[in-house]
């Protein structure tokens, strides 16, 4: 037994959900698609008649068999039946690989047929990753028997976990791309996401087109035809089309998170009043990620989360109420709401010349300035978004102040009293540049009483993606960072770095306008941030207003 399976394994024994079943049997079929198409399915269940309540999964990762048969019998030993299918051209499913296209039309056979399986009572459809995204796939189509659904670190609004700004988040896609491209590439990940044009890089290193990946960085804008039609425009009506009760599972550092916020905000009225959404502190992975914090009360266990959720909607077949359960970085605590959390007290600390975060915005206007060379690019550490940089994930501990002559901190006096930020925070800068197209980054951070920083959230902005920039005159540009639920301690401070690049959680801006994935050549840029008077650049923190009633203190 491998030791993710002995994981597994544990997990079923400390949920605290009983062994029901001493018998159980297994089996394997094909299951037909619209089109003739037979796809490799095993399932799962106790010995009998039944019938059972169901758990069903769609997969594209034949690598992760050994863990689905160890979840069918464990969950058939619990009285579940477990139905597992890979998708079409993975795990020995007939058909050709290609991600995403036909996980609506196969998702809607396979669910159909499970629903007229007569020993199948009520079904839960339960995901992670790619298997939620095959999940939000069939919402409108869910037959009689789908009582509810878990799907966790995915969002149904693909643009937003490609591109921020129209800054390519080359750690998820181009890292994707490379391992699920059908065939074996070698090349190395950052000569790749560094090489231009970036459209041409699937011939030059990787053995040849793949037209997918081109579609994707040659589509930077969310009006663009390709994020508003065909699959990606079908998803992002999933969660409108859903009807029944859904769990939402999310975690602060994973690359999904911005995306399953979105989708959270767009369910239905229908499911949203019986959903959950949970958002703890951990990774895509489910590991911990917040360093040099006390971190006791996780709660990041797949397996709990997932039999917690289906023993309420399945086993007991309750409506469960609406909720939003989020975990406070820094208070190890669980803040229980009943619905998105709101009536946020806004808090902003506005940047001086001289380096400061202060309270009021400086009388005086002043300058801060760096150079910006795309050669020399800041590697990502501590972030939000990275998925093949996994070990940069999370509120790591950062660098000094001013770490490199291209950076500028901006740094706050020491807080009088705990804030709780709540929300999604919001820098707003003004900026200009010599350059006709440029990146500014926002990268927000806690700093100790013993001068210690770790990073909070981070976002990027480019100055020519909605209009034309002139260079040389002054832009405001703003970034919203994903929501975060982070305790700030008395006497700690808050510091603000702002740069020009983050490789590889975003692509290394040129410096050139036009398509970034078109470009060939790089030039330096010297920037300029701009404080005070009539350019009062800052930061806008959402804390929890005192007068909230408070269920648990950080």
């Amino acid at each position: 037994m491998s030791d993710a399976c002995e994981t597994i394994r544990q997990s079923y024994q400390s949920s605290g959900v009983p062994e029901r079943q001493t018998d159980i049997e297994s089996g394997e079929t094909w299951v037909p698609c619209h089109d003739s198409i037979n796809l490799r399915t095993f399932w799962y269940r106790p010995k009998g008649a039944g019938p059972f309540p169901v758990i069903v999964q769609r997969s594209c990762y034949p690598q992760g068999e050994d863990s689905y048969r160890t979840h069918g019998q464990e969950l058939a030993k619990r009285g579940y039946g477990y139905i597992c299918q890979f998708c079409r051209g993975t795990g020995g499913s007939e058909g050709m690989w290609e991600p995403n296209v036909n996980e609506a039309d196969d998702g809607a056979d396979f669910i159909r047929w499970v629903n007229a399986l007569s020993w199948v009572s009520d079904i839960g459809y339960w995901g992670c990753s790619y298997l939620a995204n095959t999940g939000w796939a069939i919402t409108g189509v869910l037959p009689e028997k789908v009582r509810s659904m878990l799907l966790s670190h995915y969002g149904t609004e693909r643009f937003t976990s490609a591109y921020q700004s129209g800054m390519f988040r080359h750690d998820i896609l181009t890292a994707w791309a490379m391992g699920n491209a059908g065939r074996p590439i070698d090349a190395d990940y950052q000569t790749s996401c560094l090489y231009r044009p970036h459209n041409r890089v699937d011939e030059a290193l990787w053995g040849g087109a793949l037209p997918w990946y081109r579609e994707w960085v040659s589509n930077p804008h969310r009006s663009d035809p390709y994020w508003q039609k065909g699959y990606w425009g079908f998803l992002a009506g999933a969660p409108e089309r859903l009807k029944v009760p859904v769990c939402i599972v999310e975690g602060w550092y994973d690359h999904h998170l911005g995306s399953a916020m979105e989708t959270y905000h767009h369910l239905s009225s229908q499911a949203a009043a019986h959903s959950r959404l949970i958002i703890g502190c951990w990774n895509h992975g489910f590991g911990p990620c917040a360093e040099g914090k006390v971190q006791k009360n996780l709660q990041n266990n797949e397996v709990h989360q997932m039999l917690d959720w289906f023993e309420e909607t399945l086993w007991r077949k309750e409506l469960p109420p609406r909720r939003v359960d989020w975990y406070v970085i820094g208070a190890d605590a669980w803040r229980h709401f009943p619905s998105y959390p709101t009536g946020m007290d806004s808090m902003s600390l506005y940047l001086s010349a001289s380096g400061a975060l202060v309270p009021q915005a400086p009388e005086q206007s002043g300058e801060n300035h760096y150079v910006y060379d795309p050669q020399n690019p800041i590697f990502t550490h501590g972030a939000e978004s990275l998925f093949a940089t996994g070990q940069e994930v999370g509120s790591l501990r950062q660098p000094e102040p001013g770490w490199r002559d291209d950076v500028l901190s901006f740094q706050s006096a020491p807080l009088s009293e705990e804030k709780t930020i709540l929300g999604r925070i919001r820098v707003e800068l003004y900026v200009k540049s010599d350059a006709p197209d440029t990146a500014f980054t926002a990268r927000l951070m806690e700093v100790t009483p013993d001068g210690e920083a770790y990073y909070l959230r981070g976002s990027i902005v480019t100055l020519a993606h909605e209009e034309p920039y002139t260079p040389g005159t002054v832009r405001k540009v703003s970034m919203d960072l994903w929501d975060v639920a982070y305790c700030l301690h008395k006497g700690e401070r808050l510091r603000l770095d702002i740069a020009s690049s983050n490789f590889p959680e975003y692509a290394v801006h040129s410096n050139q306008a036009g398509l970034w994935s078109e470009q060939t050549e790089t030039v330096p840029a010297h920037q300029t941030v701009l404080s005070g008077g009539d350019t009062p650049s800052r930061v806008i923190l959402p804390v929890e207003a005192p007068a909230l009633p408070r269920k648990e203190s950080c």
